[in-house]
């Protein structure tokens, strides 16, 4: 099988480390892995937005470099949503690219379900010496129905116990831009989130999109906790968060 790796704007530029774990873990699969020089942003920015043409054009741009693989495996539920549910509403009416970006986006996972559902990779090997505690994203939830698949794979990981925090569903008040246009709200929000977090009483939050993960965890340092560790889930996955 040849995958596409679309590690997503801010895993480039905030985290990398969740690019190279992901990578490990789908280099672990035995098949051919590539990482499209070429990718840029899916345009789920632009599409919140309501900037239309932008994310049509980046979604243009963004079907063509992916859609000569067998499939595109994504660490991020809101950008794999965006490719998902998105690009066939954005070209529903095109004949030329509405086919193309329906055939994608049946080749679309989000990183947890493509392990968990189609590769059933056995993580045995891996180890996590401590407790998590997984926060559901709100588009890897609601938009892709992903929540037994990051849990099935942690109880994999030797070492590793799972606490469930309370609410753990409820959003984390990043939202993107939401984040910046209501300030005040979105920070009453993560208060809740971080709440919930120190209720589990787990070493680390866990999650599968790094905008959840980087909003929580300035909370939780601003309120002065230091010793939460904040992770992708990838990256305990891979064992690259020693």
């Amino acid at each position: 099988m040849r995958l596409a790796l679309y590690v997503t704007c801010l895993v480039d530029l905030m985290r990398p480390s969740v690019g190279f774990a992901a990578l490990r873990l789908l280099e672990g699969l035995g098949g051919e892995v590539i990482v499209p020089e070429g990718q840029t942003c899916c345009g789920q920015p632009a599409w919140s937005a309501g900037n239309r043409a932008l994310a049509s054009d980046l979604a243009r741009k963004a079907i063509a470099e992916l859609e000569g693989y067998d499939a595109v495996v994504i660490p991020s539920g809101s950008c794999t949503d965006q490719i998902r549910n998105v690009y066939p509403q954005l070209f529903a009416d095109d004949s030329h690219w509405g086919p193309r970006a329906r055939a994608l986006a049946a080749r679309t996972y989000e990183l947890t379900s493509f392990l968990a559902d189609v590769a059933k990779q056995d993580l045995a090997s891996a180890m996590f010496d401590g407790s998590v505690t997984y926060h559901d994203s709100c588009k890897g939830l609601r938009g892709l129905s992903i929540k037994r698949q990051p849990r099935e794979l942690l109880m994999q990981v030797r070492g590793l116990s799972l606490k469930e925090m309370p609410d753990c569903e409820e959003c984390c008040g990043f939202g993107g831009a939401f984040a910046v246009k209501f300030g005040e709200v979105s920070t009453q929000i993560v208060d809740r989130k971080c709440d919930s977090i120190l209720a589990a009483g787990a070493d680390a939050v866990v999650g599968g999109d790094l905008g959840c993960l980087l909003n929580i965890e300035g909370r939780l340092r601003r309120r002065g906790d230091e010793t939460t560790r904040v992770l992708h889930i990838a990256e305990v996955l891979a064992g690259g968060c020693d």
